[in-house]
């Protein structure tokens, strides 16, 4: 029986994890979303970089200070979907893929898939990294549906 209480407390404290590791990537999205540069600097460690990859192999990696100064500046809507998340975790260090879709004024521009790399801190969870592929041919149709 006291097993059977372990496992359960142990499964139970990793899908809390997961789910606020989940949460801390959209949190992420649902900022950008609003324009909320410091909102989103607030869920990054502080040298905390993105890194995209284009579909010629090209990559160019961005402080998150200048990412996030630029998109609380942005004049325009945008709205990055993800689904299919899949966690995994150790100790403080977690890491999330999953497939995204990017809008910019309710037009898809390109597709990918997100890696997130997070670390827990005594605030939650941080991301370190955030490495993305941007695709701008051949997008599949997202399982969110169309955007409204």
């Amino acid at each position: 029986m006291r097993f059977a209480s372990l496992l359960f407390c142990s499964i139970s404290l990793f899908a809390s994890d997961q789910d606020d590791v989940i949460s801390a990537v959209q949190k992420t999205f649902d900022r950008m979303a609003a324009h909320d540069g410091p909102g989103i600097e607030a869920l990054f460690l502080k040298d905390a970089r993105l890194v995209a990859i284009r579909e010629s192999g090209e990559s160019t990696s961005t402080a998150i200070t200048d990412f996030a100064t630029r998109t609380g500046a942005a004049k325009y809507k945008l709205l990055e979907r993800m689904w299919a998340p899949q966690v995994s975790i150790s100790g403080r260090l977690a890491s999330l893929w999953a497939p995204y879709d990017f809008h910019r004024d309710g037009k898809r521009t390109h597709c990918g898939i997100d890696q997130v790399n997070l670390v827990k801190t005594p605030e939650g969870w941080r991301i370190a990294t955030l490495i993305y592929t941007i695709q701008t041919t051949n997008c599949p149709d997202s399982p969110l549906g169309p955007v409204n």
